[in-house]
């Protein structure tokens, strides 16, 4: 047996030995040295194998299956040209038939309407049993199941849902108490950290993977309240809203997304920071529902040229481009041109971080702002309005000051409003009104009505819409009126159309 100081004794060794060269094939027939790194330099903390962590934490893992109606089968649209490719009686056959094709070959169900059954994953965060996952897995569910390893199954109901940080909780009943995992704290993660992911992919129950972290602070596309843990642990379709774990058997991510241009695993994955996910997920459980903070400007970031031209020691903060009348912070005085520098006693480093902060703050909350205002610091008072489900946090400007579309994630939609720009990249006349599509969900309502890009939104339920916060409204007086769908009206190439749309 090697013991650790024969190990340092080798390491010393190593040292005062010249490094080999190994030859590798690379590609095709193509030799390449490579050095190989003395023994010291190696990984000290590899882990010789990842079985008790996993034994530990897999119990609290679940798989979620989601049965919607629709003509979709596992997010794929049915086709009859797309057949099966192994033998019947393969056992291969089945496993395709069940996770490509959908159940029952795609035939109509008794009822004459098919139904879908997608899956996911999920972890127990409570013994009480609430369950975490992600929100595209059981946003249009009609029934859901956690599924345990080992094949136990309940019925689970939905708690609530975030759209924004693609969060959801579930709950299931049971005559005991559940496995439950705990949070870890995601801004100790270093990159290069080990972690281990365990999900469903592709219906395969409690597959477990492992990886490093390869990158903290990760943007996907309009997501400006998550900043996201990268991974390279494999993580595949399935593997949503399943957790990534730390050394110490905690969650400190929950998996959303990867990165593939192929649809299978590339080592490019995404994960929710727990101390993002907690927040949200505590809310959930409180409430049932999201509240967000609202202080009502349109900011921009701070370039070096701006801080020099303001006076500011460094480029850092939020420069304010407009405040909205009647907004909360119209009525704690900041004016265009400020530069919000601290929040909360913490200082904003930038946009997007300002976004969260603000967000994250809860509502009705005074709290102390710092603004830098010709050539010095201001406090500000602002007490923090609620922001509408569909509303952007902080007005419509993004980290780069390029506007943030906002989404109607009820509807699957992303729009913008008319202006210059738009009238001229979608050939609208001068007197336009409305919102443009600019992206249409896979698998939403909206496609589902055959609605695209390019599309002009003018009226939801009769009322002319001209913001997404007008749009919202149209959809929240919908449901207050127990309408589970809303007529639209559109133009597309000048021509009115009216559609209606079911609310997610």
């Amino acid at each position: 047996m090697i013991t650790a100081s024969a190990d340092r004794m080798l390491a010393r060794r190593n040292l005062q030995k010249p490094s080999k060269l190994l030859l590798l094939t690379v590609g095709a027939g193509t030799l390449a040295a490579m050095t190989v790194l003395p023994a010291y330099a190696e990984a000290r903390n590899a882990p010789s194998s990842f079985a008790d962590l996993a034994a530990k934490v897999k119990p609290a893992v679940v798989s979620i299956a989601v049965q919607h109606k629709g003509a979709q089968f596992n997010g794929r649209r049915y086709s009859h040209n797309f057949r099966n490719p192994f033998p019947d009686g393969s056992p291969y056959h089945e496993f395709f038939r069940r996770h490509f094709q959908g159940p029952n070959q795609g035939q109509p169900d008794p009822r004459g309407q098919r139904r879908a059954q997608a899956v996911g994953s999920g972890f127990i965060v409570d013994p009480a049993g609430y369950v975490v996952t992600n929100n595209h897995v059981v946003r249009r569910a009609a029934k859901i199941e956690v599924i345990f390893d080992g094949g136990k199954r309940h019925v689970a109901r939905i708690v609530g849902r975030d759209p924004r940080t693609d969060l959801a909780l579930l709950k299931i009943k049971g005559d005991q108490l559940f496995p439950s995992l705990a949070w870890g704290n995601s801004d100790s993660a270093r990159v290069g950290d080990w972690i281990m992911a365990v999900g469903n992919p592709f219906g395969l129950h409690s597959t477990v993977t492992a990886g490093i972290i390869s990158a903290r602070g990760r943007s996907l596309h309009s997501a400006t309240l998550v900043d996201f843990l990268q991974i390279d642990a494999p993580i595949n379709k399935g593997n949503s809203g399943g957790p990534t774990f730390n050394m110490n058997g905690e969650v400190i991510g929950v998996n959303t997304a990867i990165y593939s241009p192929t649809g299978g695993s590339v080592g490019l994955g995404f994960a929710i920071p727990s101390n993002t996910a907690r927040k949200v997920i505590t809310q959930l459980k409180q409430d049932g529902k999201i509240s967000r903070g609202w202080l009502g400007v349109q900011i921009q970031p701070v370039s070096a040229e701006i801080a020099e031209a303001v006076g500011l020691e460094e480029a850092r903060g939020a420069l304010v481009a407009a405040v909205m009348p009647e907004s909360p912070a119209n009525r704690a005085g900041v004016r265009t041109g400020d530069v919000i520098v601290s929040w909360a006693g913490k200082k904003v480093k930038n946009v997007r971080g300002f976004v969260r902060k603000v967000a994250f703050t809860k509502t009705g909350q005074s709290v102390n702002m710092v603004v830098w205002r010709q050539g010095s610091r201001k406090t500000l008072t602002v007490n923090v309005g609620e922001s509408g489900a569909e509303q952007a946090a902080l007005g419509d400007q993004s980290p780069d000051g390029v506007p943030v579309r906002p989404s109607i994630a009820s509807l699957g939609l992303t729009v913008a409003p008319v202006d210059s720009q738009v009238r001229r990249q979608y050939g609208l006349s001068q007197d336009a009104k409305g919102l443009v599509i600019l992206d249409v969900e896979h698998n939403s309502a909206a496609a589902a009505k055959g609605l695209r890009r390019g599309d002009l939104i003018t009226h939801v339920n009769g009322d002319m819409v001209t913001t997404a916060v007008d749009m919202k409204s149209g959809i929240d007086q919908a449901r207050q009126n127990k309408r589970d769908t809303v007529l639209l009206r559109i133009l597309r190439r000048n021509q009115p159309v009216f559609v209606a749309v079911k609310i997610a």
